[in-house]
C-alpha cells in the first residue's frame, strides 16, 4: 500500500514538471518571434523614411528624342536632388540617357495624356533614383520638366 501511495504522489510532479517545460518553451519560442518581428518591422520604417529636398539641377540643354510615326518630342527637365547628395550638381549625362531611352518609339497619344505622362514619368523617376543612388544613399528624388513639346 505504501508502494501505491508512492507511485500516485510521483505521477503528479512529473506531469507538473513537463507542463511547467512546455510552457517555458513556447514563452521563449514566442518571445523569440515577437523579437525578431519587432526589430524586422522597425528595419522598414526606416527604410521607408523620405529623403528630404535638396539643390534641383537642371539641365541645360533641351534633347530632341524620336517617337513613333516621325512625331517628336523636345524634353528639358532638372533633377531633384536630396539632403545627402550635398550642394554640388549631380552629373546629367546618365539622366539624359535614361530620358532618351524611355521616351523613345513612344506615341503621340501615349504622351497627350495625364495618365500616360505621369506613368513614363514614374517609371524614369524609377530609374533615376536606383541609377544615382550610391552607397545606398538616394541622390535623386524626382524630376521636373521644364519643357515638353510634342510634334
Amino acid at each position: 500500500m505504501a508502494d501505491e501511495k508512492d507511485t500516485a504522489a510521483e505521477a503528479p510532479k512529473k506531469s507538473n514538471k513537463m507542463m511547467m517545460i512546455v510552457i517555458a518553451l513556447a514563452l521563449v519560442v514566442l518571445g523569440g518571434g515577437g523579437a525578431g518581428a519587432f526589430f524586422m518591422l522597425k528595419g522598414d520604417k526606416a527604410e521607408a523614411k523620405a529623403p528630404v529636398k535638396g539643390v534641383v539641377t537642371a539641365a541645360e540643354n533641351t534633347i530632341t528624342v524620336n517617337l513613333a510615326d516621325g512625331h517628336y518630342l523636345k524634353l528639358g527637365f532638372a533633377l531633384q536632388q536630396t539632403e545627402d547628395a550635398g550642394t554640388e550638381a549631380v552629373d546629367l549625362s546618365e539622366a539624359y540617357e535614361l530620358a532618351i531611352d524611355e521616351y523613345t518609339g513612344k506615341t503621340v497619344a501615349e504622351l497627350s495624356t495625364e495618365e500616360g505622362r505621369t506613368k513614363i514619368k514614374e517609371e524614369l523617376v524609377a530609374k533615376l533614383i536606383k541609377a544615382y543612388t550610391e552607397d545606398k544613399k538616394k541622390m535623386v528624388m524626382d524630376i521636373y520638366y521644364t519643357s515638353f513639346v510634342t510634334q
